[in-house]
């Protein structure tokens, strides 16, 4: 067999079993709705030298 091939045999009667009564998945049950608010002392000008310094270390490393 080659790469991709695969046995015929294996993909006939396959039976799914659909008849449990399990719930599918909640996907909003973490859904948020609200506001978030962040206060800093520092400025923008302070944040962007930080982030240039953060990411001049993660390249020299």
């Amino acid at each position: 067999m080659g790469f991709g091939s695969y046995d015929e045999s294996e993909q006939q009667n396959q039976e799914l079993n659909t008849d449990d009564d399990t719930e599918g998945v909640n996907v909003h049950e973490n859904d948020h709705e609200g506001e978030l608010t962040f206060e800093s002392q520092a400025s923008t000008d302070d944040l962007v030298d930080q982030l240039k310094t953060i990411k001049s270390t993660a390249n020299d490393d």
